[in-house]
């Protein structure tokens, strides 16, 4: 039995990862660490097994294999200094870190510590994103031409509220935009997925933004990408599609044009399809993002020593630097009254 620590336990560890890790067979969750004691104490309550920490090195010393980096990603980098130091293999939320440079200086240190080191990206385990992948390889539309890639949504709204009812943004809103904005956080996956399906690597980017809100990142991006392989991407995404709104909507598709014909999968209802010169099929939909899938590969890796389908650090930084380029672009021409 592999025994995994979470460092960081806010949404991100308690939506996904708490529950993969004590749900996999061959992983325990064995330890949580946490600065704050309120977000420790409200994830450990759901796991009496696991032990919870403040001081970070009693959670190191708690006879752990590997961690998951859950943490906000200006701790990234200290997060794994400090696996590696204690030879602790390393699952790492997205983005990896604030900046290229980071992300290298991680991989780096790694590498040297002889450490696996593999980047969360759960929308390649979904069920859909590896029945699109195996439709693509096996040509069931042709070669792939054009691709789009929408999700916009609202960041579960603009607005909290305080105890008295008074209402202010929300602080977890705040740090997704300090990180990078929407295509750095959620973005990176849609890119990521571009770049598994088609097997192809981007030759030229463009990209626009609009402002809906105040935020040095902007909240609405598009990326447009050349592939190697003659097929074009459009990512479109969104943190302000209806973020005030009481009764807020979201939009999240994929589209895949082909030479023989089209994949289409929306999330609302989960709609998949494929439709090609042989006829319409209709396939059984799933969530965009598989937890389990990915943990199931983590642990796989741990006791083989090999990644296999689980993306790479080097994959993570290959898609942040993507993404990080694309809002560095947009901002270059941002228009300021």
């Amino acid at each position: 039995m592999k025994r995994i620590g979470i460092l960081g336990c806010g949404v991100v560890a308690d939506y996904g990862h708490s529950h993969a890790i004590a749900q996999t067979d061959g992983l325990t969750l064995a330890a949580l660490y946490d600065p704050n004691p309120e977000a420790l104490a409200r994830l450990a309550s759901r796991y009496p097994e696991a032990q919870a920490f403040t001081d970070i090195d009693a959670f190191w010393r708690s006879g752990l294999d590997a961690v998951s980096i859950t943490s906000p990603a200006p701790f990234h980098l200290e997060n794994l200094r400090g696996a590696a130091q204690h030879g602790l293999h390393v699952l790492c939320e997205k983005p990896l870190a604030m900046t290229e440079s980071e992300i290298e200086q991680m991989i780096g240190i790694a590498e040297g510590a002889g450490i696996l080191f593999a980047t969360a990206l759960c929308y390649r385990f979904s069920p859909v994103a590896q029945k699109i992948k195996q439709m693509v390889d096996e040509r069931w539309i042709g070669e792939v031409r054009s691709m789009r890639l929408i999700y916009l949504w609202n960041l579960h709204g603009k607005w909290e509220r305080d105890e008295h009812g008074n209402r202010f943004e929300s602080s977890r809103r705040i740090g997704r935009f300090e990180e990078g904005g929407p295509m750095v956080d959620c973005g990176v996956h849609q890119i990521d997925l571009a770049l598994w399906w088609t097997g192809s690597e981007i030759i030229r980017q463009q990209a626009a933004a609009s402002w809906v809100e105040e935020h040095d990142a902007p909240g609405h991006m598009w990326l447009h990408m050349d592939h190697a392989s003659n097929c074009h991407t459009c990512i479109e995404i969104s943190y302000s599609y209806a973020h005030t709104a009481q009764n807020p909507v979201d939009l999240f598709t994929y589209e895949l044009i082909g030479t023989d014909g089209i994949i289409r999968y929306v999330r609302d209802g989960w709609f998949f399809e494929v439709r090609n010169s042989q006829g319409t099929l209709q396939l059984p939909g799933g969530s965009e993002k598989d937890f389990h899938g990915m943990y199931a590969a983590w642990r796989d890796a741990l006791y083989t020593g090999k990644l296999g389908s689980l993306p790479s650090a080097r994959e993570g930084l290959r898609v942040t630097r993507i993404a990080r380029r694309a809002t560095e672009a947009a901002l270059a021409t941002r228009f300021r009254k």
